[in-house]
Parts: C-alpha cells; structure tokens; sequence
C-alpha cells in the first residue's frame, strides 16, 4: 500500500502528524512534497506516525462548503489511496478502504448534532434518576470556566481556602492517631472504603474475567526506532448478559533489540494520536521512552466504559450491571478506567518483553484523575505521571478555585464518580466530604506521585495549580512515616521548578493543557526508581 499526503496548493509541512520522513528515504521531519508517498500503511492504533492513521482536513482552494461534505471525506481517502501492486494488494486496499471509510463516518457522527443532542438527552435523564435514588431536588449551579462570564470561577488565592481544615489522612474514624506503618495499612482501608462509598464508587465483586488475545503483531518503526508493536485485545466475558460487550483496546510498543523485559510507559489515551495547540519540540513522549531502551502502552478508556452519562447502560458498568441503573455506590467511569489499567497489568505480567515491576501510569485532564485513581488502587504500578488533573484528581476539593464540586456533580460530569457524589452539591458541600485529594495521593504511597500542571497565563487556572501543589504537602506526613519523603516545601514553587527529590514531586510548566513540556524531568525522575 502506498498513501499520497497533501495536494498541489497544499503542502505538507512538519511530520509530527505526517509519516516519518525514513519510510521514503528522506530525513523525517520538515516540508515534504504534496506527492510523497509510504510504501507501507500500519493500522496500530494510538502509535505515533509510521504506524497510525491520521486525517487533517484542508481546503483546496475554490472549494465550497457544500464540497466539504460527507462525500468528500470518502472521496478524498479513495483518491489518496493507492495500491503499489493492484493484483497482490487489492484485498489489502479493499480491507484499508473500508476501516478508513468507517472511522471517517465514526468520526463525524460523534460530533454529529443529532449524536450529541441524544448523549445529552440520556445523560441528563439518567442523572435526574439519580437525584430522585439520593432524594434530591436541586442542585447548586457549578461556576463557569470562562473568565468573562459572569458567574466565572474563581481565581483569586485570598479566596480559596474558605475552609478551615482538612481531613487527616494519619488519623482512625474514631479519632486515634495513625502512628506506625503497621496502623497505616489498616487507615489505608478505611479511607479506601470512603473513596469507594461517597467518591469513586465500589468496584462489584462478580466483574467478569476478562480474556487478553494478540489482534496484530506488527516489527516496525517508530520514527528511527525499531519497535515491535503488538495490537491487544480484553474481552470480557458477557455470556452473563450478552446485549454488552466490551473489548479493552491496548498497544503495547517496545524496542525490537530489547535484551530482556523492559519498562513501560502507560497513558491512558486514544487509539489514535491527539494533540491540541502547536506540535512538540524535540522528540514526542514516545521517542524520549525509545531512546532510554523502554516501552510505552496506550490503554484507550473508552474501550472500557463510555465518557458520559448515556453511557452508563454501556461499557464494564453496564455489563456488570445488565443495563439497569446504578446504586447509590457503584461505579464510575474513573474507577472502571482504573479497574482497565489493572487488567493491563495483568496482561504485562504475563508478556515476557515487559518488566512488569517498572510499569509507570500517566494521563492528562480527565485521564490524569484516572491515572491517580489506577495508581491508589492498583499497588502493581510502580509510579504516576499525573497531568492537570484538578477537581476530582490532585486538587483539593474543597478550596473555593476554578472547578467546584458543583460542575463534577453536575450532568456532563457525575458519571466519573459514584451516585453518592452529586449530594456534596445540594445539599451537602464539599465539606462535608469525609476524604479529599491529598489521601487520594496519600493511598499512593510509598510509591512516587508527579504532579504536572501547565502555566495559568496558558493553561488557565480551571484546574487549580496550587491546589494540587497543595494535596501533595498535605499527602507528605504519610510518606514520611513510610521511611519517604514527601515535596519538601509548602511554598509554592516559582514556575519550572522542579521539586523532585521526594516520592512526591511537582513541576509546574510553561506550556499550556499538556504534559508535553514535563516529559524530561518526569523520565529522569522515573529512572531513579526504575534502577533500583
């Protein structure tokens, strides 16, 4: 197969979403001719370049929107798309042309009005039966993340700590003091079980099994690198309700010359790659791994359990439940992608390429919450990597700053936590929580946590930079009675400081709603800890 990139008025420039400039003897990177073509087509997903699929859509000049259509999406695959060799390829083309038509048509019915209008519709249905489980009328209305708006969230520190304490993670219910390692395991399971009744919901105890098959093996390159590439599938039994089934998407990717099992890398993330803003400098992620001799997986959550309320018929939760509602503590979708991370790991402590004690979480926005979530509760990882997780991740819940409580509670996203959730915004607060963000990373200990957070000026303030600083100072006490340490400091940092010196550590970047800049700093800590 051979794919044709760009058009005679539209040029090609940079290949940080293009194909690697190797694959047709050219140095990768830069401008490349609009008649370039690829010898090979690989269709792993969430693998960078060589081995992804990826659309941009550009306008040719005298194009009319009418032109820009449905039809025209599948006319310009058809089009771009060559066969090098028609009487060997074409059941290959064939195969091609019909994923790449099916994803153009996925693609644009998730963003189809009539699709969104139907997950807000569902989601807002199941989120008021909800309500009516807990006895609830009213909600309070969540802040506004737009600054100019006129109930915009806060974003002024001499207003964020409207409450005067917070809950002591070194200290029993029933007020006895935490004081030896030996106590701290059996604290550990009472805060466990707060987080499973008010927050994150209670994984059920009849989950079915889940069964890993290898879909495709693919010996490769990932830009200069020669990786190995292995598409995985879980599938989860549901012969016990077989209208749901789920099937859990991973890539595994490690070096090809591996001596023996290797670390990895695992983001929750797309089967395809997704960036917003401008591309990376330097190397992605994914080469700065390959270049320290590791591997990196991509664990796509969706797979697991839908991003929204209508989707809670669906997915793990759905098939555990038959397509009934939930209970008032089960699941959401946070501890479902957590639970997912943890079937990953069963699959790399039975893959002999990979070192399953070296097994690293990372995630961004809402997949940073999920990669903390899968670090407390899985003791299997060794390490996590968390970006921008504000509320509902590595923020302090209860400080009056950027995202409330109230917008967690609220219909676009309750479906995260448990049902009991939503009462902390009407009528209760969040307050009157009984945990908070600092004993979620306390729960990760004695294993190291790295919080990311992007510039404010760039990233915007929604997730609250000193927040989640400040659930780590708050989670230190814990790590310091584990023989750890924690950031060190109470004061926040001046921004690009690192503060890695503990299994606690913080880095707040320049950059904007990525992990992108901190990639560095975060595989240097990381190998401090792998080495040992």
């Amino acid at each position: 197969m051979t794919l044709r990139g760009g058009c005679r008025e539209w040029v090609t420039h940079s290949s940080w979403w293009y194909f690697p400039g190797a694959a047709y003897g050219e140095k990768a990177g830069g401008e490349q001719p609009y008649d370039a073509r690829v010898k090979y087509f690989l269709m792993n997903p969430a693998v960078d370049r060589a081995a992804t699929i990826g659309f941009r859509c550009v306008k040719r000049r005298g194009d009319s929107p009418k032109q820009r259509d449905r039809g025209n999406a599948r006319r310009s695959i058809l089009n771009n798309v060559h066969c090098s060799n028609p009487s060997k390829g074409a059941a290959m083309m064939q195969r091609t042309i019909l994923f790449l038509l099916l994803m153009v048509n996925w693609v644009l019915a998730q963003w189809s009005p009539e699709e969104r209008e139907r997950i807000r519709r569902l989601s807002q249905e199941d989120h008021e039966l909800m309500m009516k489980l807990l006895g609830i009328t009213e909600l309070r209305p969540g802040p506004s993340g737009d600054p100019k708006a006129p109930n915009a969230a806060n974003t002024d520190e001499s207003k964020a700590a409207t409450y005067t304490s917070l809950p002591d993670p070194l200290t029993f219910n029933d007020g006895t003091p935490v004081t030896t390692a030996e106590q701290w395991q059996r604290r550990r399971e009472e805060l466990f079980e707060l987080f499973d009744r008010e927050v994150y919901g209670r994984v059920p105890k009849n989950v079915p099994p889940v069964r890993w098959e290898v879909a495709a093996v693919k010996d490769t390159f990932f830009a200069a690198f020669p990786v190995i590439t292995k598409q995985l599938v879980g599938r989860v039994d549901n012969s016990g309700y077989p209208a749901v089934s789920v099937e859990i998407q991973l890539t595994l990717t490690t070096p090809k010359e591996a001596a023996g099992p290797v670390p990895v890398i695992m983001e929750f993330g797309w089967p395809f790659p997704m960036r917003w803003g401008r591309p990376p400098v330097g190397p992605t992620w994914q080469e700065q791994v390959l270049q320290r001799g590791w591997g990196f997986a991509i664990l796509v959550p969706f797979s697991i359990q839908p991003d929204h309320g209508a989707g809670l018929r669906e997915g793990i939760i759905g098939l555990v439940n038959k397509g009934q509602p939930r209970k008032a503590d089960d699941w959401g979708a946070l501890r479902a992608w957590a639970w997912g991370a943890s079937r990953a790991m069963d699959c790399f402590e039975n893959d002999p390429v990979v070192d399953e004690t070296c097994v690293a979480v990372e995630g961004l926005s809402r997949y940073g919450k999920a990669a903390l979530v899968a670090l407390a509760y899985e003791p299997r990882l060794a390490i996590g990597l968390i970006g921008s997780s504000g509320a509902g991740g590595a923020k302090i819940l209860r400080r009056f700053f950027g995202e409330q409580v109230e917008n967690l509670a609220s219909f676009a996203e309750y479906h995260w936590f448990a049902p009991n959730f939503i009462k902390y915004a009407g009528p209760m607060t969040a307050n009157d929580l009984p945990v908070d963000a600092h004993e979620l990373i306390a729960l990760c200990a004695p294993r190291p946590v790295f919080i990311s957070v992007g510039s404010p000026e760039v990233e915007g303030q929604w997730v609250d930079a000193k927040g989640m600083f400040l659930a780590g100072v708050y989670a230190g006490p814990v790590y310091e009675l584990l023989g750890k340490r924690g950031l060190g400091t109470a004061d926040f940092p001046p921004m690009e400081t690192a503060l890695v010196d503990g299994e606690i550590a913080f880095r707040q970047h320049a950059g904007g709603h990525t992990v992108e800049p901190n990639w560095p700093t975060f595989l240097e800590y990381a190998a401090r800890y792998f080495r040992k």
